[in-house]
């Protein structure tokens, strides 16, 4: 096999490689697009826009740990202090 054959023989092996990683791009692509349309329809049930999520992220951050304030007060002090 002369050296003309070798080259282009590994140029066809890195063309069908370079085809085989655009083509599992593509599916990946593809497949994240599905997933970010979902998100976003599940955004849209929960009535969150998505440019309001950090708002909303620390919303119910604040509303959580107002919440386990609250529930701590609630104890009685002898529980609390009990180990």
């Amino acid at each position: 096999m002369s050296d003309y054959e070798k080259k282009l023989n590994q140029i066809k092996d890195n063309l069908d490689k370079a085809k085989s990683l655009r083509i599992r791009a593509e599916a990946k692509l593809e497949q994240l697009n599905r997933q970010k349309e979902e998100i976003l329809s599940e955004l849209k049930e929960l009535g969150v826009e998505p440019e309001n999520l950090d708002s909303e992220i620390a919303k119910l951050k604040d509303e959580i740990e107002s919440l386990i304030s609250k529930a701590e007060s609630l104890l009685p002090e002898e529980l609390v202090t009990r180990q």
